[in-house]
């Protein structure tokens, strides 16, 4: 006998307690909350042939990018198609097994499709909404991510479980295809049913970072201080969120306060935590603030995991770092591996090949103060980027370099071009943009100056 979960669906368990725990561990990850594999551990002893649970454990594990967590991924896909077969379950539940084992061949791209695939047939499952969310968000298919959540809303309304969470995850595909307005719309609206959705929340600050209303974004997450309480590690992103709006306000002391105090006061080496740091230094950088000895934590832990080799976002933080604090061998080797990687099979291969490893190597240039060679190989990277994943808040770092190195190479007219495609696709002009262009005009009359015939030295 199979039991109904809180979708409506067919599940299978037999044990009302280890649904409970089930319920509480997708409405743990729902929220991005730290109790989530507290809660799924809880499930699997109740019931330890739940092979949705391995599964999700298995995807679980594969989202963290953490090269030692492959092998327990490996092990999860085994214990789950194991747990299928001794107690049959259904085509939703299995499909989730199908998606772990693509992933794990190099193909998470074909997870998330299998996924969505899946999601049209059980569309008020909000799990599998959340994974091909999670999936296309690190591959950072924005097209994809939109598309997957308006196809199943009409699925949703007010008395969904999980409505608000649903309508916090439509706000940030609706950003990140520049619907501005009405992602905020949503966002809000997504709140009201679901106060803990930290992703929801944090996906209205990404609207106020991107049209350029830092101050609003500022008094929009200091006013919900318990918003993102109760998340894991995801929390701290969130504080870098409220630091990048305080750098738009020229605020660098709260900047630094900020990471020291809440960004990077557990010196964690998670991806994640470790990009939130890298790039922010690289921002307080370019504004011509001392970091201090920031950058040696940073390149310390990176320095371990130059040869993960899991995701390419990761990869070009680690290497910032690595740069930053003056880790040769380890940025020989992780650009080593990289170009290992463009040889390979799967999304990672075309991944390195097209964005990760000419980025790295204009990120190499930059640091060594070759700002021409840095800005060529930057900018043959820039289109391909977005599939490093990430959102275009984190991978704005890579555009201010791009810009910056231009600025330093006296390319003045490139940078130009790049800040105002760079506005256009933000929806309002930054700090960093207006200071930027008033540069680039200011180069750009001094050089008209210097051409003038009649200006220049004549012989006697």
């Amino acid at each position: 006998m199979r039991l109904t979960d809180q979708f409506g669906y067919d599940i299978t368990l037999e044990d009302k307690e280890a649904l409970a725990a089930w319920t509480s561990a997708v409405n743990a990850f729902l929220a991005h909350g730290a109790t989530t594999a507290g809660h799924l551990q809880d499930a699997l002893e109740r019931d330890p042939e739940f092979a949705l649970g391995h599964a999700a454990r298995g995807l679980f594990c594969l989202l963290l990018a953490r090269r030692e967590l492959y092998d327990t991924a490996e092990e999860a896909w085994k214990t789950a198609a194991h747990a299928a077969r001794t107690r049959p379950v259904t085509p939703r539940e299995a499909v989730v097994t199908a998606a772990l084992r693509a992933w794990l061949d190099g193909w998470p791209s074909h997870s998330a499709d299998l996924l969505d695939e899946a999601l049209v047939k059980a569309p008020r499952d909000a799990l599998l909404l959340k994974l091909s969310h999670a999936i296309r968000f690190i591959l950072g298919d924005s097209a994809s991510l939109r598309t997957s959540i308006e196809r199943i809303m009409p699925a949703y309304d007010e008395k969904h479980p999980s409505y608000g969470y649903v309508l916090g995850c439509r706000s940030f595909a609706l950003e990140e295809t520049g619907s501005y307005r009405e992602a905020e719309a949503v966002g809000r609206r997504g709140l009201e049913f679901c106060s803990d959705d930290a992703w929801g929340l944090h996906a209205v600050a990404h609207v106020h970072d991107m049209t350029g209303r830092s101050e609003e974004g500022i008094g929009w997450l200091e006013s919900r201080p318990d918003g993102w309480a109760h998340c894991n590690n995801f929390g701290y992103h969130v504080w870098w969120h409220l630091a990048l709006m305080y750098l738009d306000q020229g605020e660098i002391g709260k900047v630094l306060d900020l990471y020291d105090r809440k960004i990077r006061q557990d010196h964690t080496d998670d991806f994640r935590d470790i990009s939130n740091g890298t790039s922010l230094l690289m921002r307080l950088e370019m504004e011509g603030v001392n970091v201090g000895g920031r950058w040696e934590e940073l390149a310390a832990l990176s320095d371990k995991r130059a040869e993960d080799g899991c995701n390419v976002f990761a990869d070009l933080h680690y290497l910032m770092a690595l740069l930053s604090g003056g880790r040769r061998m380890g940025t020989e080797r992780l650009i080593t591996d990289l170009r290992r990687r463009t040889k390979e099979e799967g999304d990672l291969q075309r991944i390195s090949a097209e964005a990760g490893l000419p980025a790295a190597m204009g990120l190499e240039q930059y640091r060594k103060g070759n700002y021409a060679s840095a800005f060529t190989m930057l900018s043959s990277a820039r289109e391909a980027m977005p599939t490093i994943g990430g959102s275009h808040a984190q991978r704005d770092v890579f555009e201010r370099m791009t810009i910056d190195a231009a600025i330093r190479a006296g390319l003045a007219e490139d940078a130009e071009k790049l800040l105002k495609d760079r506005t256009s696709k933000r929806g309002g002009l930054d700090r960093f943009a207006e200071q930027r262009l008033e540069v680039c005009d200011r180069m750009q009359r001094a050089s008209l100056v210097m051409q003038n015939e009649r200006l220049r030295a004549t012989p006697a």
